[in-house]
């Protein structure tokens, strides 16, 4: 289901533009264009990482932090669900690390990492809410930050 969007075609239903949309912010991460993604952002937009709130600079600090770190990060958008309001992406990034993370030098490894994203929309299909989750242990296992068998059920 990788996105590969342009234009935001007409919809029949509100879930349906909101999706679309969900949709082509990773389509702007494929790209590494975060301008295709700070576009859908509201000027009041609230971010929350694992349910911690998120100052709007941080978040595009930590977005380009990701793609110094892993430039040719992949994002797998596995489904995308709308309800209401809102829309859930569950993703799958794939990437190579080639540059500094969390003070580690780059490893040139291909790494994988999951992660959960929910967006709220307001009626002009602006995002005004952000949510994530990341389970970053097959990267963490992957660059040797954790034991290999760290976390293994």
């Amino acid at each position: 289901m990788t996105a590969t969007l342009n234009e935001l075609p007409a919809h029949d239903s509100i879930q349906a533009r909101n999706k679309w949309i969900a949709l082509d912010c990773a389509a702007a991460w494929n790209r590494w264009e975060l301008d295709g993604i700070l576009k859908y952002w509201h000027p009041e937009i609230k971010h929350f990482s694992e349910d911690r709130p998120v100052d709007t600079q941080q978040m595009i600090g930590a977005m380009k932090g990701g793609l110094a770190a892993f430039p040719d990060l992949h994002l797998d958008v596995k489904s995308a669900v709308a309800e209401d309001d809102r829309v859930i992406l569950r993703i799958t990034v794939t990437a190579t690390h080639l540059g500094e993370f969390f003070g580690k030098a780059p490893t040139g490894r291909k790494v994988s990492w999951y992660m959960l994203e929910e967006l709220r929309f307001n009626e002009e299909g602006q995002i005004i809410e952000h949510y994530d989750v990341f389970n970053y242990i097959p990267m963490l296992k992957e660059l040797e930050f954790i034991p290999a068998d760290a976390m293994s059920i």
